[in-house]
């Protein structure tokens, strides 16, 4: 039951937090509306991009770091089962309110919304964008850490494997449920998908592990992360090891539109940044699969990452030497990133497995959500890159920030220590 809950949990997670990837340009041109009008269009798309990376990358990211942080001391200090569900309450309220999004009559009812600077519905989108990512930071980490803490340490990596990859499939559902209802309809269906998960919370059970330390003192302290150095090292190793991810996803993929228009597709063949999306999950589902059997066979989670981080080096390689070839073989790209980036599950129990009890939450909820704020900076970097030093060529600024975040991924993963079959019945002391 838990593993299924935290699957399905983290389904929607994905399906959530996809949403607006999903719905950019259809929604950010409906609420820009008048601004879109009023400048020439061929300068739409580097309107929307700008607003998407503000929306995505800045503010909902920003939101998953804050909730990142707070769910986790909350799953160490109050339990795995509440933040699992308090962060799933918390992100559908924010779908189901961001169907609502309007301008406001300042003389009618809603009118006190002028007031508070929520008046506007772009205001109101970017908002609830922050509130959404507080709600989708804690589900991942508090699944992971409780399937984790609940399974044998041989079957362990197996269990959290199928958490990530069914979870991941929500990407693919989200890409078609936004092919046949609007984006307002969309995010409705996101937010009622999270509310009928909570009917689930019968019958799961609360770990084990932490009801033998619910009692004790330093549960949740968050400065036991970075303190001593030795375990900060070991905690900025397991964030920096998925930063590749993050980028793939958040850059390469989201804003495939621009970058694929960068390679010299032509403008009848420019790459749907929905459709991109739905083929890098795709690829990510069968990735996290994949990554998870291949630590069990192995016998090591190191030896797993460093495959898939091999895997998309090659995949970034074919993006930016074959995606300008044709909108199938840019497509066809997009899933080999997913393919190589599909190391999540792998790492998402690796930060589990990487810290005791007592932290175990506060870790395993903030590195992935610290990881996922990273698109926020390596989107600035790849914007930096653009003009600073390629010229104001997407697809070059972009194959620039791909070398950089590999490399630094590679130097990550020698800080950790192998953690496959440990027992983590251990505190940090």
């Amino acid at each position: 039951m838990a593993v299924l809950v935290a699957a399905l949990g983290y389904f929607v997670d994905i399906f959530d937090l996809l949403l607006f990837a999903l719905l950019r340009k259809r929604s950010l041109s409906e609420v820009l509306t008048p601004q879109l009008a009023a400048m020439p269009a061929d300068a739409h798309d580097a309107f929307l991009k700008d607003w998407g990376i503000w929306l995505d990358n800045t503010l909902q990211m920003t939101g998953l770091m804050v909730g990142g942080i707070v769910w986790g001391v909350l799953g160490d200090r109050l339990g795995r089962l509440a933040v699992l569900f308090g962060s799933i309450l918390t992100y559908s309220v924010a779908n189901l309110l961001n169907a609502t999004i309007a301008d406001v009559d300042a003389g009618g009812a809603l009118g006190f919304l002028h007031a508070i600077g929520l008046g506007t519905a772009i205001r109101q989108y970017e908002v609830l964008r922050f509130m959404a990512g507080v709600g989708l930071a804690g589900e991942l980490g508090a699944g992971i850490t409780l399937v984790a803490e609940l399974s044998s340490r041989e079957r362990r990596g197996v269990a959290t494997t199928l958490v990530a990859a069914i979870g991941i499939l929500g990407a693919v559902a989200g890409y078609f449920v936004t092919q046949v209802m609007g984006w307002r309809a969309a995010f409705a269906v996101g937010g009622v998908l999270g509310l009928m998960l909570l009917a689930l919370r019968v019958g799961v059970v609360e770990s084990g592990m932490w009801n033998h330390i619910r009692t004790r003192g330093q549960r949740g302290a968050i400065w036991m992360l970075v303190w001593p150095p030795r375990r900060m090292l070991r905690y900025v190793c397991v964030v920096l090891i998925a930063v590749p991810v993050w980028y793939g996803v958040g850059t390469l993929v989201k804003y495939g539109d621009v970058i694929g228009t960068s390679l010299g597709l032509p403008a009848g063949q420019k790459p749907d940044p929905g459709r991109a999306v739905m083929w890098c999950y795709v690829g990510l589902a069968a990735g996290d699969l994949s990554s998870g059997l291949l630590s069990q066979c192995m016998r090591s989670r190191r030896g797993a990452v460093l495959v898939f981080q091999l895997l998309t080096v090659a995949a970034m390689v074919a993006y930016f030497t074959l995606g300008g070839a044709s909108q199938a073989a840019f497509y066809a790209c997009c899933a080999a990133i997913g393919l190589g980036c599909g190391y999540w599950a792998v790492f998402a129990t690796t930060a589990a497995e990487q810290f005791g009890t007592n932290v175990r939450s506060t870790a395993a909820t903030t590195a992935p959500n610290v990881v996922r704020w990273s698109a926020a900076a390596t989107a600035a970097l790849w914007v930096w890159l653009e003009g600073a030093v390629a010229g104001g060529s997407a697809w070059k600024a972009a194959a620039i920030g791909g070398a950089i975040v590999m490399g630094v991924a590679m130097l990550g993963l020698l800080g950790l220590r192998e953690t496959y079959g440990r027992d983590l019945d251990f505190e940090e002391k």
